[in-house]
């Protein structure tokens, strides 16, 4: 089962590295179509989207440094790994989620305060915004999936960024549109993807900062637990006081364990040490136990 484990890591690790390095080749191939697209309509929103997009395999190429670093085996100075640096790259992504968010919102009020500025598109620009609305969406929901497959935020990170890309290009398509009808909707509709932006950034930070700073044990994971040692050694034993460190793909977890005052130490060190190599195999955790004589439970 061990080894199952390792190999999941090592499935997921590739993952991660598909999510970004799909990300770099398509954002690339985008950056260069919409420029040209907005240079041949002249086209100021268009070529502005443009650079966005090329913002996005900025935020990729982080990503896939990100899941290099945070891949690398313990060492004598990070005893538990590098995965933390997963957390890192997720709040890098998303100060420039925010960066983007402001220069959207920025736009939004030149525009409102210049309204005799106003783009130049043409057929061409339509079609190549359209295509970049369908393309990132798709982008971003590959790497909902990534993120989902192998719990990594800074992917998950990126998939907002593709988001974001799309949204704007959406903007772009409106204004396209109506303009000629409303010469504030492009405007609004920038403060408003903004708006949107910012609550991505916010979810995407604070789940980050989340797992730095710890995070309770969900009642699922503590469930799982006791269901495990309950399958081994009835209800005999009786377990308390979890806490949980995660440390990217390597969790650290304890609990006590209080056992009859009776048994000998010997006997309590080998109850624990079972149930650790259980939990290890199981659910991959590397667990410590505090064992404690029953008659201190509710002491």
């Amino acid at each position: 089962m061990f080894l199952s484990l390792t190999h999941l890591q090592s499935h997921n690790i590739r993952l991660n590295y598909l999510a970004g390095i799909v990300s770099i080749i398509a954002n690339s191939l985008l950056f260069a179509l919409k420029y040209w697209a907005g240079l041949a309509s002249g086209s100021v929103a268009l070529l502005a989207d443009a650079w966005h997009t090329l913002s996005d395999s900025l935020s990729s190429v982080a990503v896939l440094i990100g899941v290099k670093m945070s891949s690398r085996r313990a060492d004598k100075k990070h005893p538990f790994g590098h995965g933390r640096i997963e957390n890192l790259v997720a709040i890098l992504v998303g100060v420039m989620l925010a960066i983007v968010a402001y220069e959207f919102i920025s736009q939004g009020i030149e525009k409102l305060m210049n309204p005799e500025r106003k783009a130049i598109f043409g057929t061409l620009a339509i079609v190549v915004t359209s295509i970049s609305i369908v393309v990132k969406e798709v982008m971003a929901q590959f790497s909902f999936y990534i993120a989902r497959k192998t719990g990594n935020t800074s992917v998950k990170a990126d998939g907002w960024h593709h988001r974001s890309d799309a949204l704007s290009s959406i903007v772009v398509l409106v204004g396209i549109f109506l303009q000629d009808y409303f010469w504030w909707i492009d405007a609004v509709l920038g403060i408003c993807v903004s708006l949107i932006l910012a609550v991505a950034v916010y979810k995407i930070i604070r789940e980050a900062v989340d797992k730095l700073m710890g995070q309770n044990v969900p009642d699922e994971f503590v469930a799982e637990v006791k269901q495990i040692i309950c399958d081994m050694y009835g209800d005999d034993l009786q377990v308390h006081h979890f806490h949980i460190h995660n440390y990217g793909r390597h969790s650290e977890l304890t609990f006590h364990l209080n056992l009859s005052p009776d048994i000998t130490i010997l006997e309590g060190h080998n109850i624990a040490d079972k149930i650790e190599r259980e939990l290890r195999e199981r659910m991959g955790v590397e667990t410590t136990i505090h064992i404690e004589p029953k008659k201190d439970v509710n002491g």
